[in-house]
């Protein structure tokens, strides 16, 4: 799911975490104490090294005097009240707006009454059913960046060591969750820091397994480098000291039974209810709203009508029609990562121009690509590069509730995402087929537990398929009598289970299970 580009102000890791919703008389007397503890305990610890000179036993003193401290802290740290068991923290070591999975999670477990502290980067803005949901926290964490001098992994030390003292204090000092609901990847250092806090404070502790975290390193890094041999050994080390496990397939919930000794509940990516077909007329207040910043969407408009490249309004009665001769509309969304290659789709964009030239009946396409990561700069010099007449590439930023207004919009979808693990699934299908929107999607295992070949979609290996299939597809546009019309009229018949229905089944009973 694509983010809007709007930004909160990420604390350091030095002050009090600020919380999204007013948190007046919420700060515990348990963090109060178990700060406290800590101080003192730490005081006693400095005691003993800076008089060690001393004839008296400092050191012994000091010790005694910590050992004292732990069962004052232990007792502090956990201590439970009448809201404890109703508080759950889902936790994020990345971009809150960019993490959907995890926003489904908060908003059902608000939705039976939970009480949600929900940790993570602020970079872009979530979703507006999170930030209007009095039961949901947001505690944003700052993302540290690590010595940017010396050695790469001098870089990548610093970076976890601090990171780790950042999630420690949060999850110390936070009220007493029941429940932390941690996403793995990212999964270093907040693997081990969270089942360290939860065994301190007694809380369960559960991972979402989205995928393996050694695996995207390996993708820039290669699988023999030490960083991702580490890596791996320490998801292998850690995970199963989860006390319960989702994951996001079935392949995945076997290899990790198989494997790792880990027993996972596979909790499938479901649409939520916003990704729908978008009604006429709102297709044409975003087209509208979209060719206000970007070219790409706007067409000569007249005193009668208001005009866009896909749509008409008559401004007598405001009647929507969609042009006849609009180009058709392609998307993709991603995060510009090493797992994506968008040059098979550009290549293949480029293949489509050429059967046009060819004298082929086909539709000027407008490719519209959201998202924003690492690589995008790097794209758009490619897209730069690209002299192409009947085929238009936008690259916009959306917000979020845009994007499945989009989604719901369009004529066909692409998926370039290509899992490090190939036990993952991409939740931009998941949300494309909640908008009835067919998929060509780049192959790899497990796919088909999601893309249904020359049923709900394509499946293609490369470049070359893919403009094949995108000549196939649209050769027919906009008549929905061809291939793509069948796609469409399949999805709409297959609609399986909502995002709530699947996590009711699945996850709920996990979460009020007795301990």
């Amino acid at each position: 799911m694509m983010r809007g580009s709007f930004k909160y102000q990420a604390p350091p890791i030095c002050d009090e975490p600020r919380h999204h919703k007013s948190q007046t008389n919420m700060a515990p007397r348990s963090s109060c104490r178990a700060l406290l503890a800590v101080s003192l305990l730490v005081l006693a610890l400095l005691a003993g090294l800076f008089a060690a000179h001393s004839a008296v036993r400092w050191p012994a003193v000091s010790l005694a005097i910590a050992v004292a401290l732990l069962p004052l802290w232990g007792r502090s740290l956990r201590r439970r009240d009448e809201g404890t068991s109703r508080r759950v923290c889902v936790l994020v070591l990345g971009d809150i707006g960019r993490s959907p999975r995890m926003q489904y999670h908060a908003l059902s477990l608000s939705k039976h009454g939970y009480h949600v502290t929900f940790v993570g980067f602020s970079e872009t803005k979530p979703h507006g059913d999170v930030l209007s949901e009095e039961k949901i926290t947001i505690v944003p964490i700052a993302e540290v960046k690590g010595v940017r001098v010396g050695p790469k992994v001098v870089t990548y030390v610093t970076k976890v060591m601090v990171q780790s003292l950042q999630l420690l204090r949060v999850l110390l000092t936070m009220e007493l969750q029941e429940h932390v609901l941690m996403q793995n990847p990212p999964g270093l250092p907040s693997i081990a820091v969270t089942w360290f806090v939860c065994l301190l404070r007694g809380s369960r502790f559960i991972i979402d397994w989205h995928n393996y975290g050694y695996t995207i390193m390996a993708l820039s890094h290669g699988p023999a480098h030490p960083v991702v041999r580490l890596a791996k050994w320490y998801e292998h080390f850690f995970g199963p000291l989860a006390s319960h496990n989702l994951c996001v397939t079935n392949a995945m919930k076997d290899d990790l039974q198989k494997n790792w000794s880990i027993k996972a509940t596979t909790l499938y990516d479901r649409p939520a209810s916003v990704f729908r077909e978008t009604p006429l007329r709102l297709q044409h207040e975003l087209f509208v709203r979209l060719a206000a910043v970007y070219p790409q969407f706007r067409h000569m408009g007249s005193e009668e009508a208001e005009r866009t490249i896909f749509s008409v309004r008559d401004l007598a009665d405001s009647t929507v029609t969609l042009r006849a001769e609009r180009p058709a509309l392609l998307l993709s969304s991603t995060s510009w990562t090493e797992d994506e290659d968008f040059s098979i789709l550009l290549t293949a964009l480029e293949e489509y121009e050429g059967f046009i030239k060819g004298g082929a009946s086909l539709p000027p396409l407008l490719c519209v690509i959201t998202g924003k990561g690492p690589q995008k700069e790097h794209y758009m010099k490619l897209i730069d590069s690209l002299h192409l007449e009947h085929v238009k590439i936008c690259t916009p930023w959306l917000e979020a509730e845009d994007y499945p207004l989009l989604l719901g919009s369009a004529d066909l979808g692409v998926c370039l995402h290509k899992s490090s693990s190939g036990l993952d699934l991409p939740m931009k299908v998941v949300d494309m087929f909640g908008c009835c929107l067919p998929v060509c999607a780049i192959h790899f295992n497990c796919l088909d537990e999601l893309v249904k070949h020359e049923e709900n979609g394509l499946i293609f290996k490369d470049s070359a398929e893919l403009a094949e299939q995108l000549k196939a597809l649209l050769s027919d546009f906009p008549s929905s009598d061809g291939k793509l019309g069948t796609f469409r009229r399949n999805l709409r018949a297959s609609r399986g289970q909502r995002w709530d229905d699947n996590w009711d089944q699945n996850v709920l009973p996990l979460i009020t299970a007795p301990r």
